[in-house]
This record gives structure tokens, C-alpha cells and sequence, in this order.
């Protein structure tokens, strides 16, 4: 059982990691990151150069990706890619 749930989480890391790797061709980006907010339930994709798309070349880039993906978050955020 254990063995189960370890193939989907490694199913489900493999997801958000194809999303992120699509993003960062979609977009351009020499460098992303995500990080998950389990509490609640949202996903953040950190994209370098992000900040240089309007909103709306934004939605439209990326509104097609997430919906063929269709993962199980109640909300996937866009973010520039911060400098820590």
C-alpha cells in the first residue's frame, strides 16, 4: 500500500513538473521554480521574465496549458521569478 501512494506522488510530482517545464518553454524563461501551499491547495510557478508579459499575454499563453493539464489544485499562480 505504502509502495502505491509512493508511484502516485512521484506520478503527481512528474505532473507538476512537465506543467512548470512547458511554462518555462512557453514563456521563454531561463529559470523557474514552484513551491505548493498545501493548506490551501495552490500551486505557484515562479517564471524568470514573466514581469515583460501584459496580464492578457499572459492568460493567453497560459490558460490553454493549464487546461489541458487539468491538475488538482484550486489555484495555479504565475509569479516572476523572485530573487532570493
Amino acid at each position: 500500500m505504502a509502495e502505491e501512494a509512493e508511484m502516485e506522488y512521484q506520478a503527481w510530482h512528474e505532473d507538476i513538473q512537465y506543467l512548470v517545464h512547458i511554462l518555462k518553454e512557453s514563456f521563454e524563461s531561463e529559470s523557474a521554480s514552484f513551491y505548493q501551499d498545501e493548506m490551501n491547495n495552490t500551486l505557484y510557478v515562479e517564471l524568470e521574465g514573466l514581469d515583460d508579459y501584459s496580464d492578457e499575454e499572459i492568460v493567453e499563453i497560459a490558460q490553454p496549458i493549464l487546461e489541458e493539464l487539468d491538475l488538482d489544485f484550486e489555484d495555479i499562480l504565475l509569479l516572476p521569478l523572485s530573487k532570493r
